[in-house]
């Protein structure tokens, strides 16, 4: 019986221990990775910076598998609230959204603009490269794109009074956020690029994200489709409220331009020059075109992932990809029970506001 003691207490002390262990490491984790400390290194220290979290993650694996049989991932609880909207903490803080809310945009300000999951990454390489006339130089010299251009309300990007200007023809400062219109600053002079995307397809990249991040803690099915569409919730707001919102804003504001996700899909070259004419830059040629294109294809992106991280290397997600998918229709990745009853909740919602679903999702406004 004693035996059965020592070994219950040496387990107990040897968990404790872990534990100690574990809160170190997330500290570590967090410290190392604000504003340029992870994004701002070259890519072999942020390859050296992997590979240290890799090996704490196996020395902590006992106590990391335990905990994720005994915790599930809590969206009420992994969230920060800022008058009234929902970011995930750790990624966003309430000093964080302060700063973003009273920033003062100017002429030289391009904001790239989507809800989660809706080709941020994307876009935000499109302009970068417009900019450039198609010779952008970031893959090849091993930098990030969060190294130049900043999340606005994001902790773990170059901060926003410390980012660089891009191009020459018009030096401009490429700022990444997804505040709904209500706390997004404004200026007449900045200029404001909003990407939707189908909600079906929003939803299942979400699903996708929430599983790689969360892993064992994952929540249920269940519990990802209610933060969806909870208005509480779903950070940054609920599709339907940020797109509403935006397109609104569009619609008065001759500063703000309103894409669709497929259409890049279906028609990149089209909607990059759709881009230079709204900056202002001088027409592209062919050449200069299909450049950009070309970088900005899923391959080329996906090939070069070091340079389109969306989030710093995690405890729990070492060796995680960052850009997943470039399907147009991606809600083709959730049963259709799911797709319905999410596409169905769309059209209930943006039922007499005015939002032109039937002409940018026709499968979408007939589903309620």
């Amino acid at each position: 019986m004693r035996w059965l003691v020592w070994i219950l207490v040496l387990a107990t002390g040897l968990y404790v221990v872990m534990g100690v262990y574990l809160a170190a490491v997330l500290k570590w984790e967090d410290d190392k990775t604000v504003g340029l400390k992870y994004f701002g290194r070259s890519r072999p220290d942020r390859e050296r910076f992997k590979r240290i979290l890799a090996l704490n993650a196996s020395l902590l694996a006992p106590v990391l598998w335990l905990n994720n049989r005994l915790v599930r991932f809590d969206f009420s609880r992994a969230r920060i609230q800022y008058k009234g909207v929902s970011a995930p903490a750790g990624a966003c803080s309430v000093d964080s959204f302060q700063r973003a809310e009273t920033y003062r945009p100017g002429a030289a300000d391009i904001f790239v603009v989507t809800q989660l999951k809706c080709g941020t990454t994307w876009m935000q390489h499109v302009v970068f490269e417009v900019l450039h006339r198609g010779r952008g130089n970031l893959v090849e010299s091993g930098a990030a794109m969060f190294a130049i251009s900043p999340w606005l309300e994001g902790r773990r990007s170059v901060p926003v009074d410390e980012a660089p200007l891009v191009g020459s023809e018009r030096p401009s400062r490429i700022i990444n956020t997804h505040l709904p219109v209500i706390l997004c600053p404004s200026d007449q002079a900045s200029r404001f690029i909003y990407v939707a995307r189908h909600p079906a397809s929003c939803f299942a990249s979400c699903v996708d994200f929430i599983l790689a991040n969360a892993g064992a803690m994952a929540p249920p099915m269940t519990a990802i489709e209610g933060w969806f569409s909870s208005k509480d919730l779903m950070w940054w707001g609920t599709w339907t409220d940020h797109v509403l919102g935006w397109w609104r804003w569009s619609q008065e504001q001759k500063n703000v331009l309103f894409i669709r996700f497929e259409d890049m899909k279906q028609d990149l070259p089209a909607v990059i020059r759709q881009v230079a004419v709204f900056l202002g830059m001088k027409p592209l040629s062919d050449e200069e075109v299909a450049s950009i294109s070309e970088k900005c294809s899923f391959r080329y992106m996906q090939d070069n992932q070091a340079s389109f991280e969306t989030m710093p290397p995690r405890l729990l997600q070492a060796r995680a990809t960052s850009f997943v998918s470039d399907t147009a229709d991606q809600h083709g990745n959730v049963s259709d029970e799911v797709r319905l009853r999410v596409v169905g909740w769309a059209a209930r919602e943006l039922s007499g506001t005015g939002f032109p679903l039937a002409d940018f999702y026709p499968d979408v406004a007939t589903a309620s």
